[in-house]
């Protein structure tokens, strides 16, 4: 399969590579991204699989992620680098780290911090039934969807659509996000999204198993929290993340600010961002 990279910045610039939320693509980091680059670094990011101009696939998974993002990795630098993502993308870039920490210098974790109030992990047979629940339901979902295509609407239309699941970015953003996350066909404009994704349906995998590898990250790390509570954010509260926190980390809740850190407060963030990675 074909994945999609954006660039932002000077191709001599050290790299940064930036991984986006669900049912987001690479494109969202327009208005942060360049202020990235302009602190002197290139930021790289990609469409993941059947999102955005990358590659729609029989079947998704978390593991598969994984190895997309790895081989935008390698397509970069065989040498340690930093990471940031948003949301899926920053709980996605954890387990990289997690896994591979050869790979990566530094962690940035943009509201990808997942969590419900009494998480504890499982025992290996509890987790075996989840895997096949979350197998059979995904799969189930996925036969009902076969040969289908988004609804299609005007740009108007899908900004508003968007907009009930992101009520605290500003109307003009969500257009914008249209003409650069759909495509125009005679009947309107469609999300580039492949529609046998479902919220929570990028595989098998629980959200909330993502912070048990936070303990075991062994790079800096910064976590960046909007306290705000979204339709798409996790509900997550600084306290669900403190106990979870490596030594060599950088916790900032951010009151005020919505699921959507680097969006809606790009300036803040990036601010934050460029301080850390300084």
């Amino acid at each position: 399969m074909s994945i999609a990279v954006v660039e932002w910045g000077d191709e001599a610039a050290p790299p940064l590579v930036v991984a986006h939320g669900g049912f987001d693509f690479a494109e969202t980091l327009n208005v942060f991204a360049p202020m990235l680059a302009d602190g002197g670094w290139r930021v790289i990011s990609w469409d993941q699989r059947g999102h955005g101009d990358s590659d729609r696939t029989e079947l998704y998974s978390w593991d598969a992620d994984l190895r997309d993002a790895l081989a935008v990795l390698d397509s970069v630098s065989t040498d340690p680098l930093p990471l940031a993502g948003h949301s899926k993308g920053g709980s996605l870039t954890m387990h990289l780290a997690n896994a591979m920490p050869h790979r990566v210098s530094a962690l940035v974790n943009l509201d990808g911090l997942p969590s419900k109030r009494a998480m504890s992990d499982v025992s290996d047979r509890e987790r075996t039934r989840l895997l096949r629940r979350e197998l059979e339901q995904w799969l189930d979902f996925r036969r009902q969807l076969v040969g289908r295509e988004r609804r299609p609407g005007t740009i108007d239309g899908l900004a508003e659509r968007r907009g009930r699941m992101n009520p605290r970015l500003e109307r003009d953003w969500l257009r914008y996000l249209v003409t650069v996350g759909a495509n125009r066909a005679d009947d309107g404009w469609r999300w580039k999204i492949d529609p046998t994704m479902r919220l929570g349906g990028f595989g098998p995998w629980s959200p909330e198993w993502s912070m048990l590898r936070l303990p075991g990250l062994v790079v800096p790390f910064l976590g960046v929290l909007g306290m705000e509570r979204e339709l798409m954010g996790w509900g997550t509260l600084p306290a669900d993340v403190e106990p979870y926190l490596p030594p060599s980390s950088t916790f900032v809740p951010l009151d005020g600010v919505g699921h959507f850190v680097h969006i809606e407060q790009p300036r803040l963030v990036a601010d934050l961002v460029l301080e850390f990675l300084g």
